[in-house]
């Protein structure tokens, strides 16, 4: 095979279905609905009935617009959208907009406004711009769906205290107080009946409490407080639906022309943006599905974007309220259990079934209740989650601007002042570089915080004439952007300062721009990012002055030229030089292949001329110091490197001279075993790592170590336990040896150290739980079926002996041999492997400490399957007889909260 054709990796969840080359292919199955489907629409229809009818009356619009929508959204959305799972229909988040239009347009001209707002969805669709759409601040959207649950929360409360309610939020609060003193008791009554409702339902104790929370809350709520309206016989308003033969449909528009068209801009922009996220909500909600991802799949959201279109078109045409995606529905469908998007469609002839049936008793419903369900969900749509979340990343003020806009002005008027807010904010963040100096042990260092652009070259270069001529100076660039003007003002200044006598040294917490002095100054918990300098013929900050770091028996600045980063694609740490260099007898030493192309295992190969960070993100949290970065993608655009050819080079005194560097366990270019390699991880460590985790290592000194878990597995390098299981320091108690083998009591033979580590985690740390990890490829298990009779006993041989067990369980009919679920092992290795793992757990249960604490309750033992190629791990789901040993497959969780 050409090395130039891309070699596929086996896909473990995709079946290739192939039929005889001669025989017409298979017919299709019949159309068939699955009963978890059944089961998931009628849950969504009986949310969907009396909130569809609680936003049509909250929006003042007819309430079978309501009824229509919802089956329109159910069977049109959710036949032709990208997000199967997704229920559509008609949303909180529209009401304000919806209910303005009505009173500025009237009701038929609202219906062309919806059927232009899915016309210009159905455009945007085809020019596949939905993933843009994502790109607003999440902040804006929160404050924008807050903003509109006030409103409603606002003009409901008129219609629960048995009123009604004005145009605006600010004539709503004005009117406030005098409906306050004119209650209607039977209004007051029902609603907060159905608002009592809404909140004890969901917390009903006990068993037979799990089993009436089936029932949709909602359903509930307006359900007894309509028997208890009609038992009761308390007179007051109801819900009243006109003959379908006299229901208005479209018309054609009517009014000023720029009227309309920001009427139509911001109906597409409410919809478009509410639907994207609410199917990417879904795709979170699918994840923790086990299984479910592999059957449904990603969204789709240009699709989802056509989708939503379509039923918008249709609905405005057929007299319906326009249509989004709705997060409560959404929720209730994959919750309930449904695989296809045949729950959704279901659930929209559920409610053409109901709206031609089911008139008598929709006529029974108060509209008190309706709106107190109503307002019930404004009040929702401010949710404290989404206030702490935007706290936490500092854009409280571009959410509390979209809210009090959406409430005062208007939904089009707050998403344009909070757009602008939040651009504001960026600049501000992007021109705030602080700059100080100060003079310790005889250096001067001068401490730039923040982005570095032309804005700050005046107090950058006020900064740097204050030191004297003559000096040490140490500047150290904190920041990940410095601009063509920064970059010249920094140059001139270092030239000049050498050329009077003194020496500079420019430095970053990353690879390449260490110093001499150890920042014990620091308490940042995020490591600096690269430092781009917005000009593609320099190089970073650590391409203006060469930097060396000493180290007893490496040659300088051999630790500035590891290209190798954590957790990302490396070539077993083979780091080379930028280019290449001479060799003793006068040829060249090899150097990296062009940016773009691969080494010889096809790893993509880093060769820009400026040395890599460490890491370009920061851990998710700053509370959680001791976790690893974050991997960097090198497909994201974030991850920016530029080749420098020799022709665009900088100049030769401002470059990093190459060093080239052997790989581990190799010997260097001079003949020398490569320590240096060794010694560079450590220096990486202690420049980039240590500040991180510093304070966690001495929570730990003090306290001693309390891992939750003993992680028994194979001495093989792949196997990073750290890594694949997202831990730091302090969490796992590690046993590794070749095989991941677990000998049985009495049969050590003088080696008791696995024994007495699992007696140690069991008796003195008091571990919760003890996994035993094989992996694919694993030579021991290789070892071991390719090992014959006899022969010298080596001291592995004797080790592999406590993996004959497995092997004999193998051989043994009579038992069920472990496997994956979803495929079949690969070969008889992967097959002793997943073998293995079930045997060795047995042979922890012989141990005494492992029986007792067994016994106790104290102690769960867990198996754990990691594939290396495919990066997969596996679990091993319950016991060997619940089970017969079935690994699963462990997918992305829910981070929606």
């Amino acid at each position: 095979m050409s090395a130039c054709v891309p070699t596929r990796t086996p896909d473990s969840t995709h079946t290739e279905r192939v039929h005889p080359p001669h025989s017409p292919p298979p017919r299709r199955r019949r159309f068939r609905i699955e009963g978890a489907d059944v089961s998931s629409s009628i849950a969504v229809f009986l949310i969907a009935l009396p909130l569809s009818l609680g936003i049509a009356l909250a929006t003042g619009a007819p309430l079978q617009a309501g009824l229509v929508a919802a089956a329109v959204g159910g069977i049109v959305a959710g036949r032709l959208g990208g997000s199967p799972l997704q229920v559509s229909g008609p949303a909180a988040g529209l009401t304000v907009v919806t209910a303005d239009l009505i009173h500025r347009y009237g009701w038929r001209t609202t219906c062309a406004i919806t059927v232009l707002a899915g016309l210009a969805q159905l455009g945007l669709g085809c020019l596949r711009v939905a993933r843009s759409a994502l790109a607003v601040s999440p902040a804006i959207v929160h404050g924008m769906l807050a903003g509109i649950g006030v409103t409603i929360a606002v003009a409901q409360l008129h219609i629960v205290l048995g009123g009604n309610p004005q145009s605006s939020v600010l004539d709503n609060l004005r009117a406030l107080p005098a409906q306050l003193t004119d209650l209607r008791p039977a209004a007051v009554t029902v609603s907060l009946l159905t608002l009592a409702l809404l909140m004890l339902w969901p917390r009903l104790p006990g068993r037979a409490g799990r089993v009436l929370r089936t029932v949709p809350a909602a359903l509930v709520a307006v359900a007894g407080a309509t028997a208890t309206a009609a038992l009761a016989g308390l007179t007051q308003p109801r819900v009243e639906l006109p003959s379908w033969h006299s229901h208005a449909l479209a018309g054609l528009p009517e009014g000023p022309v720029l009227g309309l068209a920001a009427a139509v801009l911001t109906t597409t922009l409410v919809c478009s943006v509410q639907s994207l996220l609410g199917a990417v909500a879904v795709d979170k909600l699918i994840a923790s599905r086990p299984g479910l991802p592999a059957r449904v799949g990603r969204s789709d959201l240009d699709r989802e974007l056509l989708g939503q279109g379509t039923a918008n078109i249709v609905s405005g045409s057929l007299g319906g309220l326009p249509i989004a995606g709705v997060a409560v529905r959404s929720s209730a469908n994959v919750h309930s259990g449904a695989v296809s998007r045949n729950s959704t469609m279901l659930h929209g002839v559920l409610v053409v079934v109901a709206a031609l049936l089911m008139v008598p008793l929709l006529e029974l419903i108060p509209l008190a209740s309706l709106a107190a369900l109503v307002m019930a969900v404004g009040i929702q749509m401010v949710s404290l989650n989404h206030i702490r979340t935007v706290t936490r990343h500092r854009e409280v003020l571009v959410y509390a601007v979209t809210t009090l806009g959406v409430v005062v002005m208007g939904v089009l008027e707050g998403v344009a002042l909070g757009i602008a807010v939040a651009v504001a904010v960026s600049l501000h963040r992007l021109t705030r570089t602080r700059i100080t100096h100060d003079e310790k042990g005889g250096a001067h260092h001068v401490h730039v915080r923040g982005q570095l652009t032309f804005l700050a070259v005046p107090r950058l270069s006020r900064v740097l004439h204050q030191v004297p001529h003559g000096t040490h100076v140490v500047v150290e660039l904190d920041g990940s952007f410095m601009d063509h003007a920064a970059y010249e003002s920094l140059q001139d200044w270092q030239k000049t300062h050498i050329a009077q006598g003194g020496t500079v040294k420019l430095t970053g917490r990353r690879v390449g721009t260490g110093t001499d002095t150890p920042h014990t100054e620091s308490t940042s918990t995020e490591p600096s990012p690269p430092i781009s300098t917005g000009d593609p013929t320099s190089s970073p900050t650590s391409a203006l002055t060469p930097t060396t770091t000493s180290h007893p028996g490496v040659a300088p600045s051999t630790i500035a030229d590891c290209r190798c980063r954590p957790w990302t694609p490396w070539r077993n740490h083979q780091c080379e030089g930028p280019a290449a260099a001479p060799m003793p007898d006068g040829s060249s030493t090899p150097s990296a292949p062009p940016a773009g192309t691969s080494g010889t295992d096809g790893a993509p190969t880093q060769t820009s001329g400026h040395p890599a960070p460490v890491s370009s993100l920061a851990p998710s949290e700053p509370t959680e110091p001791f976790k690893s970065p974050e991997p960097t993608d090198p497909a994201d655009p974030t991850h920016h490197t530029e080749p420098t050819s020799p022709t665009e080079a900088p100049e030769p005194a401002l470059a990093l001279p190459a060093h080239p560097v052997a790989p581990f366990g190799s010997t260097s270019l001079g003949g020398e075993p490569s320590a240096q390699q060794l010694v560079r991880g450590i220096s990486a460590f202690q420049r980039n790592t240590a500040p991180l985790v510093r304070g966690e290592l001495a929570r730990l000194a003090r306290e001693g170590q309390r891992p939750s878990q003993l992680f028994l597995t194979c001495a093989d390098s792949r196997v990073v336990t750290s890594m694949i299981t997202s831990s730091g320091p302090g969490d796992l108690f590690v046993v590794r040896n070749v095989g991941n083998l677990v000998p049985l009591p009495g049969e050590e033979s003088g080696d008791d150290s696995v024994a007495a580590a699992i007696e140690y985690a069991v008796d003195v740390l008091e571990v919760r739980s003890i996994t035993v990890c094989g992996h694919s490829g694993c030579g021991a298990m290789q070892a071991l079926l390719n090992a014959e009779p006899g022969g010298v006993r080596t001291p592995l041989k004797r080790w592999l002996r406590h993996g004959l067990p497995s092997l004999e369980r193998l051989a043994d009919d009579g038992r069920p041999w472990a496997r994956l679920a979803g495929r079949a092992p690969a070969d008889e290795v992967e097959q002793l492997c997943l073998n293995n793992v079930v045997q060795q757990l047995e042979h922890l249960r012989a141990h005494e400490s492992v029986a007792r604490a067994l016994r106790g309750g104290a102690l769960e033992l867990q198996g754990m399957y990691f594939h290396v190629g495919e990066a997969q791990a596996y679990l091993l789901a319950g016991t060997e007889e619940e089970t017969g040993g079935v690994f699963a497959h462990v997918g992305v969780p829910d981070v929606s909260a």
